[in-house]
């Protein structure tokens, strides 16, 4: 008897959890789906207050953003080197530190510099003995006292001393020595390097006694004062942009701080990913803009007649963009829209061709949107 029981309470008991497992199994279909469609009564679309409107055809600007960085062209990079090579004897140069045109950048010494000046003070001095015995054999010459080789040797003589005393007058002047002030009381073993820019210190490649060679770029300096902005833009973008339109510049650490720039050049040759650079003028030069430097920056593009819709009449309804149009006088069909730029109160619709030339509602979009959530949710 007692088996009989058990087994009866396990068959009711397996009869209700059979019971719940059913319930999982039915199809619940009971989400509430909201009506595209909204009805107003004549009394109600009295009270609404409801005026519509069609697409309307407006100039709005449109925002390109892109991405760059600012560079600086060739001719504003300037390599320093020892003309004729020399020890570093001295510089205060420190990456990054700002210098002026005609500052002493380092002091390089050689006893080469010393042989250059001895051998150009030299021959200044032989050429004024040769120049002397080159008029004396002229008149000779003239009078037949001499003959004419004698005359030409001395010419040929004078005339190489020249060349030697040109020849030594350039070194010298490359060396950063003024030949017209040199005599033997000013000879000196040592020659300054002089910066022929305003500008900053890109690169300090040699420290204090070492050797340079002059092939090797002992600094390297920046003149800032024409860097640009070189950014990327896509093929389709590419007709969109014209040489002197402005663009607004910034970076992400300073999102606020803008920087105007105009566009120089748009190249013509296209990169394997579909991108050509663009290269921008800042019109104002700040300091703390650095070459390197990683830019974010916004085109405002003109687009001509395109179709808008005021703001007002687009709503925002689950992360979605939609607007209203009137299918009569008292139906109204919510409809899903792509927006793209915004400008003094109206919005360009990206896809206009299924609500074009129909009555779109301008005012009171915000009532009809609460009207059918009202009846949704009846």
């Amino acid at each position: 008897m007692k088996y009989i029981n058990k087994l009866t309470t396990i068959l009711v008991m397996m009869t209700l959890i059979g019971c719940k497992d059913s319930k999982k199994e039915i199809p619940t279909d009971t989400v509430l789906k909201i009506n595209s469609i909204v009805n107003l009564s004549n009394e109600q679309l009295k009270n609404a207050v409801i005026e519509t409107g069609v697409l309307e055809k407006r100039k709005i600007s449109t925002i390109l953003r892109v991405n760059g960085k600012i560079d600086v062209p060739p001719q504003n990079m300037i390599s320093i080197s020892v003309p004729f090579g020399g020890y570093l004897k001295s510089t205060h140069l420190l990456p990054g530190m700002h210098i002026h045109k005609g500052e002493i950048l380092a002091t390089i010494e050689d006893q080469q510099y010393v042989q250059f000046q001895q051998d150009y003070l030299l021959a200044k001095s032989k050429v004024k003995y040769l120049q002397a015995e080159y008029i004396r054999q002229k008149e000779l010459n003239q009078t037949k006292a001499v003959s004419d080789k004698a005359f030409q040797q001395a010419e040929s003589d004078y005339n190489s001393q020249k060349i030697i005393i040109k020849s030594f007058y350039e070194k010298l002047k490359l060396m950063q020595l003024d030949p017209d002030k040199l005599d033997e009381g000013s000879i000196t073993r040592s020659i300054n390097i002089y910066s022929p820019i305003e500008g900053v210190v890109s690169k300090v490649n040699a420290n204090i006694g070492k050797y340079i060679p002059a092939t090797d770029v002992l600094f390297e300096l920046i003149n800032p004062s024409d860097i640009h902005l070189n950014f990327t833009v896509f093929e389709k973008d590419i007709d969109k942009l014209y040489v002197g339109q402005k663009v607004v510049a910034f970076n992400n650490h300073k999102a606020n701080e803008k920087y105007i720039c105009e566009i120089l050049l748009i190249s013509s040759d296209l990169k394997p990913d579909r991108t050509a650079e663009v290269h921008c003028h800042f019109e104002e030069y700040n300091k703390t803009l650095l070459p390197g430097m990683y830019m974010n920056a916004e085109i405002a593009l003109q687009s001509e007649n395109a179709l808008s819709l005021p703001d007002d009449a687009i709503l925002l309804f689950e992360n979605e963009k939609y607007i209203f149009i009137e299918k009569d006088k008292n139906n109204y069909e919510l409809t899903k829209v792509v927006v793209g730029a915004s400008q003094d109160g109206f919005t360009i619709i990206e896809s206009p061709k299924n609500i074009e030339n129909k009555k779109i509602v301008v005012k009171g979009a915000y009532t009809l949107l609460m009207k059918m959530k009202n009846v949704s949710e009846e």
